[in-house]
């Protein structure tokens, strides 16, 4: 059962008629990659949400938690799929397959080699697809959106390091599009992709969990970010992949979080749809890491 909140300022999301987006301006319909849970489990353990949890996990349970995801991304966007392949569970994850922005992909180099097969499958995708790939040099780790975000005119990326990506990486993807990098520094194990700490929102808001960054990366977000702008996530929200959003228009896709911050989200005109996700986050993914956001549709 899909849970959806109606946050007073519109219909749930499930309602045909529902559109998170102003009519009176034109937009373009988002697309994003997704893979069925299908080879999905706990097997390993490269994050420390995995410890304790080795094959814990319910595939039929997460099977139907994905499907209510996919159910509701489909009434905002696109979804293309890519086809899980035998012994990488995490490729569920899609969301780290890359970065991707008019029509060019920068590859992902994982850093544990538990994920690192992956990688072949998904160059192939995108070169079937006719996008253009990038490929970093082999010794510099690189996680794809999971620590990659474009802000909303795309004018800026927010890049994280210090878990799984190498800093190093960001000079290839500042020039790869022209664009402005701002690197962040994550300093928490919990929250080892930037993407589930941190989530730069329509409306030139963001939303972040401030502890899992140094002192000077919070300077750049408070820097780049005015007051009124920052929604602050706390530990227990934190803890719930609140900040793993995905966001089309004013509408914000996310696990469960508290009554707070889902007023917080209201009083600035988003549509909060929570969708449990717990057998994800044993994993340690939520909502945004489960897809990978596309710059066009790409028919399957």
């Amino acid at each position: 059962m899909v849970t959806t909140m109606n946050v007073g300022i519109s219909p749930v999301l499930n309602d045909a008629s529902f559109s998170p987006f102003d009519p009176s301006v034109p937009v373009q319909r988002s697309t994003f990659l997704m893979c069925k849970p299908t080879l999905y489990e706990v097997s390993y353990v490269i994050n420390p949400w995995m410890a304790g949890n080795i094959h814990t996990s319910s595939r039929s349970k997460a099977k139907e938690q994905w499907k209510d995801l996919y159910s509701n991304i489909s009434q905002i966007a696109e979804v293309s799929l890519i086809d899980p392949k035998p012994g990488l569970p995490d490729m569920v994850f899609t969301a780290n397959a890359g970065l991707e922005r008019n029509g060019v992909t920068v590859l992902s180099n994982f850093f544990h080699k538990e994920r690192q097969g992956e990688e072949q499958y998904f160059r192939q995708w995108f070169q079937n697809r006719g996008y253009d790939v990038v490929t970093l040099p082999r010794e510099i780790s690189f996680e794809g959106e999971g620590d990659a975000l474009f802000s909303e005119d795309g004018t800026t990326l927010w890049a994280g390091y210090g878990q799984r990506t190498m800093k190093s990486s960001h000079r290839y993807l500042s020039n790869t599009w022209n664009v402005e990098v701002v690197s962040l520094y994550l300093q928490d194990s919990r929250f080892y992709h930037l993407d589930t700490c941190f989530a730069p929102l329509t409306g030139g808001f963001v939303m972040y969990y401030p502890p899992a960054f140094d002192s000077p990366s919070l300077r750049k977000i408070e820097d780049r970010f005015a007051k009124e702008k920052r929604i602050l996530v706390d530990e227990p929200d934190a803890m719930q992949f609140a900040c793993n959003v995905i966001n089309v228009g004013n509408a914000v896709v996310l696990n469960e979080i508290s009554k707070n911050l889902s007023s917080q989200l209201a009083e600035r005109a988003f549509y909060v749809v929570q969708v449990p996700l717990g057998e994800f986050i044993k994993a340690g993914g939520a909502a945004k890491c489960l897809v990978m956001k596309l710059s066009k549709s790409i028919p399957d």
